[in-house]
């Protein structure tokens, strides 16, 4: 993204951060995206509709005297909360996330997130296909993961090896007295083309606690890139247990086109339920700050049984525009 507007980190250091920067800014970043969609299928055929998405992000910062490098995030993202029903700042809506990192060389860096943070296991659970459950299924119905939460930190360890990161969080007590939750994870990039990555943790947001595992293979040669995710979400409830299993190749046909196609599959912890199938393929263009996508996607039994309303299809065409 290409930078817009800066402001110097000196002229807002009272207001934003109990320290005092030497040399610092602040930048914003956008970004914007328009389309339509439609799905088709059982209870789902709605007919086509449009969409738009927003965002604004502020972060900067800079090294104060002692050594220490502070940084801020705030993210600026109407309607970004599944919960918010209503719009104005009121109720936080368009309020996405926050947050404040220190660092300093040979000890790492620890980040304060106020709002949207993610434990060290829920940042890398993500499908190799992109997540494409998330355009069919109930949030009921989701794959579950690490603990994310506001008011928690994460603490990114120093390089002890070339090409291995490691990665810490801690939640606080949970609703309802619930345990604290942490959770550590390790990726390795020291070999050209390859990542492979780790993490196990907790997820006590109830008073029934949950354990999440995931890990992730990647490879890139020449134009073509191969993934593969898997997570394991064990709950103490059974029944609520979520197991996901993702596969996705991409192809770079040049520097402005990409192909992709990926599948997902999806368990919940009833004995009788049926696998959540996702699949779909994708094409991108992208010409500077501006990307033109389209995407066709299918699912079967999306809420883990056989009924009429289970499969449906979705299809996509989009553009998205950084500066």
């Amino acid at each position: 993204m290409n930078k817009f507007k800066k402001i110097g980190l000196s002229a807002l250091a009272g207001s934003l951060v109990a320290f005092s920067a030497n040399a610092g800014e602040m930048t914003v970043t956008g970004g914007a995206s328009v389309g339509v969609e439609h799905i088709n299928g059982g209870a789902a055929n709605g007919g086509k509709s449009f969409y738009m998405g927003n965002q604004l992000t502020f972060s900067g910062g800079g090294e104060l005297d002692n050594g220490m490098n502070v940084s801020l995030s705030f993210v600026i993202d109407e309607f970004d909360n599944d919960t918010t029903s209503t719009s104005g700042p009121a109720n936080g809506s368009i309020f996405d996330g926050h947050s404040l990192s220190i660092g300093m060389d040979g000890l790492g860096t620890l980040t304060f997130h106020g709002e949207g943070g993610g434990s060290a296991v829920g940042d890398m659970d993500g499908s190799a296909a992109g997540g494409m459950w998330d355009n069919f299924q109930a949030a009921a119905d989701e794959p579950k993961s690490g603990k994310a939460s506001d008011d928690m930190i994460t603490y990114a360890l120093p390089s002890l090896y070339d090409g291995l990161a490691l990665n810490a969080s801690y939640t606080p007590t949970g609703d309802g007295g619930a345990a604290s939750s942490t959770s550590w994870s390790a990726t390795y990039t020291g070999i050209e083309g390859l990542t492979i990555a780790y993490g196990t943790g907790e997820d006590n947001s109830t008073s029934v606690e949950a354990d999440a595992t995931a890990w992730k293979v990647s490879y890139a040669y020449g134009p073509v890139t191969v993934t593969a995710t898997d997570l394991e979400y064990d709950h103490g409830t059974s029944t609520s247990d979520r197991n996901m299993e993702s596969q996705a190749i991409s192809y770079t046909l040049s520097d402005e086109i990409s192909l992709s196609y990926g599948v997902e599959e999806i368990t919940d912890g009833s004995a009788s339920s049926e696998t959540a199938e996702f699949s779909g393929f994708g094409v991108s263009y992208t010409a500077g700050g501006m990307t033109l996508t389209a995407k066709s996607q299918e699912a079967k039994n999306i809420s883990y049984s056989t009924t009429a309303t289970e499969d449906q299809e979705l299809w996509v065409v989009g553009a998205s525009f950084a500066f």
